[in-house]
């Protein structure tokens, strides 16, 4: 019974230190953004979402569909559906950050997640991210459960940059004074 809660807490702490939450201070409240997780962006206010998207996790071990497109500063509503008999997660993070997670679930499949970047799914259950993409690039996800990310559950959600304004090009003033 010891060596259990010996390992748990060991989970817990490797968990800890590879969750982008925590790497962004939420754990004390504040969010930090001089981290490399801040990268996938920060938790999102439901009163600043844009739009909704719609995710399917399926037991194929996909999730439908697998890439998202974003604007950089968008809050987006991701409202997942586990269409399979199997409990499936979403977890959004870098593809190091998710990779070493995957590996973490395997020895800890017990662990159970409560940040604002992922979500844990029972068969037949839905529920929501609220997420603001703050930065351009590649956010990932995929689905932590043993073996799951192995067999390719995963996809990733371009944020693109901001469109520049249109170039205004002064017009020559024709008239003669």
């Amino acid at each position: 019974m010891k060596l259990r809660n010996i390992l748990l807490a060991s989970a817990s702490a490797a968990l800890a230190a590879a969750s982008p939450a925590f790497a962004n201070g939420a754990a004390d409240g504040h969010h930090h953004h001089d981290h490399g997780s801040a990268s996938i962006g920060e938790a999102g206010e439901a009163s600043q979402v844009t739009r909704t998207v719609e995710l399917e996790m399926r037991d194929n071990m996909r999730f439908v569909p697998s890439k998202l497109s974003v604007k950089q500063g968008e809050t987006v509503r991701i409202v997942v559906k586990n269409t399979g008999q199997l409990t499936h997660e979403i977890v959004l993070g870098s593809g190091k950050d998710l990779k070493a997670h995957a590996e973490l679930m395997k020895k800890f499949p017990e662990m159970e997640h409560a940040e604002p970047n992922m979500l844990t799914l029972a068969a037949g259950k839905s529920g929501e991210l609220v997420w603001k993409f703050s930065r351009a690039g590649v956010v990932n996800f995929a689905c932590l459960q043993p073996g799951h990310f192995d067999a390719g559950m995963k996809g990733q959600v371009r944020v693109s940059p901001p469109k520049a304004p249109a170039k205004v090009t002064p017009t020559e003033d024709k008239h003669a004074h």
